[in-house]
């Protein structure tokens, strides 16, 4: 019953744990945190109790009772009156402090302004009481969770704002010689950003490719140490093999097919008149 040493925590109905690898802050959905009431406070868990806005104390591990306490830390409680105890008396808001990972992808311009698309992973957690507090006052949440998605939708313009700034001076096969200036880079944007809501980031993971397919393998290809035109000619005989055409490692090696030991040409002037083609031995 409300108001009868109720526990307070993460876990729903069935007993499941709620605070998943995706939720950053998780609002306990009921009105029936009442004087008296236990808030149980898991290990990898902050707890920020609140009060008609405002905030009261920030718990670590373990179970305690909920008191009006003498003084808040932040914000001031209006005094309202109703019948009994007044709904929304008292908020628990559960922050994840495990270490969480966000994935964010995008495309970027090469200094070519070829397409190239991004791939970023960036590890993060609460590390502090009074981290947990900056993102409770700072980030909004809708509904009852936040979770990493919603934290990308903030820090996602960070990071393509940092690849962009590097890869857009960079030529496309040299991206990926700038990965790590270009997570260092990524790093230091996001950790100035994410601080200010009170995360801590830990480690940004990059990954840089062509959008196209075509100029994925013809890049391959030139890493083997072939020039432009050659990697261009082995490209068109992958194709043409993958295709059943006898000429294709004549295109490999840039040499003319023959049939029989005749050499099939086309006189120019055969286009010239609209006459037919010829066949020259």
């Amino acid at each position: 019953m409300p108001g009868i040493r109720n526990v307070i925590s993460t876990l729903d109905p069935s007993g499941q744990e709620v605070m998943g690898p995706d939720i950053v802050l998780f609002h306990y959905p009921s009105n029936d945190i009442v004087n008296g009431s236990l808030l149980t406070v898991e290990s990898n868990h902050f707890c920020v109790l609140k009060s008609r806005g405002a905030i009261l104390n920030v718990y670590e591990t373990g179970q305690y009772p909920v008191d009006t306490p003498q003084s808040v830390l932040f914000g001031s409680i209006q005094q309202a009156f109703y019948g009994g105890q007044s709904p929304w008396q008292y908020e628990a808001l559960y922050l994840n402090r495990s270490k969480l990972v966000v994935s964010t992808q995008g495309v970027a311009l090469s200094a070519e302004m070829a397409e190239m698309t991004y791939d970023v992973d960036y590890y993060i957690h609460i590390d502090s009481k009074e981290d947990a507090v900056k993102l409770v006052q700072h980030m909004p949440y809708r509904g009852h969770v936040l979770t990493t998605k919603d934290v990308n939708a903030y820090s996602g313009p960070v990071v393509e704002q940092a690849i962009n700034q590097l890869i857009q001076v960079t030529p496309m096969e040299k991206v990926n010689e700038k990965i790590h200036d270009l997570t260092d880079l990524v790093s230091s944007h996001l950790q100035e950003f994410l601080s200010i809501y009170g995360i801590t980031l830990n480690s940004v993971k990059v990954l840089v490719r062509p959008s196209d397919d075509r100029m994925k393998q013809l890049i391959s290809l030139k890493a083997f140490g072939l020039t432009e035109i050659e990697a261009v000619r082995y490209y068109t005989a992958i194709i043409m093999a993958e295709r059943g055409l006898a000429s294709a490692p004549n295109m490999a090696i840039g040499a003319p097919f023959n049939i029989g030991g005749v050499q099939q040409t086309t006189p120019m002037g055969s286009f010239a008149d609209g006459q037919g083609t010829g066949v020259k031995s």
